[in-house]
């Protein structure tokens, strides 16, 4: 009879032990485009890099789950989530009530903000290119500032980034004004740039940023305002399918954990030269 009870009792605690254990086993796969940096990017060797990967693997550390990254070209990024070739989305993708129709996200793990860039050589009036607009909350003077955006880009060619809020943004400012070029990746807008089949673009200010800094960029300047909040929403999460509400709440309460010790802060000063965590209350 004590021999039956032990074999129980250790039969039970192995049941008992098994979810732990399964959840410290689960492996998770993470999308990224691998073309954006420093969001994410890809080196030499095929290896992806960047602020999303180091966030990643942050936070699949603090919710014990081993996870892999994965390469997916922008445009299939969301179906390719849906049908389940990966689990997860890190991808500088901006929270959007649009996407929300389709996928969850967690928490936003960053803010940021997108700039126009044009070539040097057009001479344009820049503007204040530190003046900061907030599409959310327009007003008088952000009228204004959208209104001689308008006018200096007037019969140009922009080209964007196809399926991304940028290219949203575009079309809805400036759509019956300018000629818009949609790219499979910024990378090849970047070509059309610099050999001058395009006249400009608007994309995510710290992609630009590190762009401009590279002889290819050289022939590049930053163009009007900081933009945010409309159609890019509060900021950058990651997305994952509807069904899985589990994995959602762990991202989100290692989000707010990474984000109050500073690690967060300190991987977006590592990849942006600047704090772009979001805000937790403490």
């Amino acid at each position: 009879m004590r021999i039956r009870l032990a074999i129980a009792v250790s039969i039970a605690s192995l049941i008992a032990a098994f979810p732990a254990q399964a959840e410290t086993d689960r492996t998770i796969s993470i999308a990224t485009e691998g073309a954006s940096p420093p969001w994410d990017g890809t080196d030499a060797n095929g290896k992806l890099y960047g602020f999303d990967v180091d966030v990643g693997l942050e936070l699949c550390n603090r919710m014990k789950i081993k996870c892999s990254f994965v390469a997916q070209d922008w445009d299939g990024i969301i179906p390719a989530l849906l049908v389940g070739k990966y689990d997860v989305i890190m991808s500088g993708m901006a929270i959007t009530d649009k996407r929300k129709q389709q996928i969850a996200f967690s928490t936003p793990y960053a803010s940021g903000f997108n700039q126009f860039v044009v070539r040097k050589e057009l001479g344009l009036d820049a503007g204040d290119t530190k003046e900061k607009v907030n599409l959310s909350t327009i007003g008088d003077k952000e009228k204004a500032t959208i209104e001689r955006v308008r006018s200096t880009l007037n019969g140009k060619a922009i080209g964007v980034l196809r399926s991304s809020n940028s290219e949203a943004v575009v079309k809805q400012l400036l759509g019956d004004i300018v000629t818009v070029r949609s790219y499979d990746s910024l990378d090849n807008l970047k070509l059309d740039l610099v050999a001058g089949r395009v006249d400009g673009g608007l994309a995510d200010y710290f992609t630009w940023r590190d762009f401009l800094e590279t002889p290819d960029g050289a022939g590049a300047v930053f163009f009007g305002p900081e933009l945010k909040g409309g159609l890019w929403g509060p900021g950058v999460g990651a997305g994952l399918r509807k069904d899985d509400t589990e994995l959602v709440n762990k991202f989100n309460a290692a989000i707010e954990a990474a984000t109050k010790d500073g690690t967060i802060k300190a991987l977006s000063l590592k990849w942006f030269k600047a704090d772009i965590a979001p805000v937790f209350s403490k």
